[in-house]
C-alpha cells in the first residue's frame, strides 16, 4: 500500500508541475522534478535499509517508486508539447 501511495504522489505532483509551468520551462521543470524525485526515493531507500531490508530486497522497489512518476513526466511533457 505504501508502493502505491508513494507512486501516486509522484505522479500527482508531476501532473501539477507540468500544469501550472509554461510550455516554454517544460523540459527544465520536468528535469527538476527528476532530479528532485530521485533524492526523495533514495531517501526512502535509505530510511528502508535502516529498518533492516537489504538492498536487494529495497532496490526493485524503489526502481518502481522512482522510475513509475519520473517517465510518466517525461512522457506527458512530451505529449503536451508536440
Amino acid at each position: 500500500m505504501r508502493t502505491l501511495i508513494i507512486v501516486l504522489v509522484g505522479l500527482a505532483v508531476a501532473a501539477a508541475l507540468l500544469r501550472f509551468t509554461p510550455a516554454a520551462h517544460r523540459v527544465l521543470a520536468v528535469g527538476i522534478f527528476t532530479v528532485v524525485w530521485l533524492v526523495v526515493t533514495i531517501w526512502n531507500l535509505r530510511t528502508g535499509l535502516s529498518h533492516g531490508y537489504s538492498l536487494a530486497e529495497e532496490l526493485p522497489i524503489h526502481a518502481v517508486l522512482f522510475g513509475v512518476p519520473a517517465v510518466a513526466a517525461w512522457a506527458w511533457a512530451w505529449w503536451i508539447g508536440r
